[in-house]
């Protein structure tokens, strides 16, 4: 079952255990009835941040738990707390041509010639397009591709070069 990106899956209410989990209370439309997901958008300080997801479990109709990928102590959780989750869309669009996946093995650099990382995947979500980097530490982290963060591309060294808002890059990690 898919739903498209934007439908407020639920809000993240409590922590469980001391491994990263996080427990959400899901919106009542859903009614135990939760999609497979690999990655969700978490609503913070008001802006969507993709994270993807490393495990998923039913507790009930109202409650579920997620592990995001790369998060994996109570530290790096507690200020989830309170923050609103979006289910992503695993439906492509019908014009989704190929011209996109020919970035992926590009290296994505910073303004300030900081390697980012390689784009190992990309995630074509209706109005949202996610870059999946894999990092030189091995972490994935997704990155909206939007034209306003895209400085330059080139395609003959498959370097992309973009200005990234401040904190995309820490919020991954």
């Amino acid at each position: 079952m898919a739903y498209p990106a934007g439908i407020l899956l639920g809000k993240i209410i409590k922590s469980y255990g001391f491994n990263g989990t996080v427990t959400v209370n899901l919106e009542k439309v859903f009614d135990g009835k939760i999609p497979e997901m690999e990655s969700v958008f978490l609503e913070t300080e008001g802006k969507a941040v993709p994270f993807l997801v490393s495990s998923c479990e039913i507790i009930d109709n109202t409650l579920i738990r997620i592990t995001f990928d790369g998060y994996n102590s109570l530290e790096q959780i507690s200020e989830f707390i309170g923050c609103r989750l979006y289910l992503t869309s695993s439906v492509k669009p019908e014009n989704s041509g190929n011209d996109l996946n020919r970035l992926t093995g590009y290296q994505v650099r910073t303004i300030e010639n900081d390697i980012v990382g390689t784009i190992s995947e990309i995630i074509e979500n209706p109005g949202q397009i996610l870059l999946d980097i894999l990092t030189s530490r091995d972490k994935k982290i997704l990155i909206p591709l939007h034209q306003d963060f895209i400085v330059r591309i080139d395609n003959k060294k498959k370097i992309i070069t973009m200005d990234l808002p401040e904190g995309l890059l820490e919020i991954n990690e």
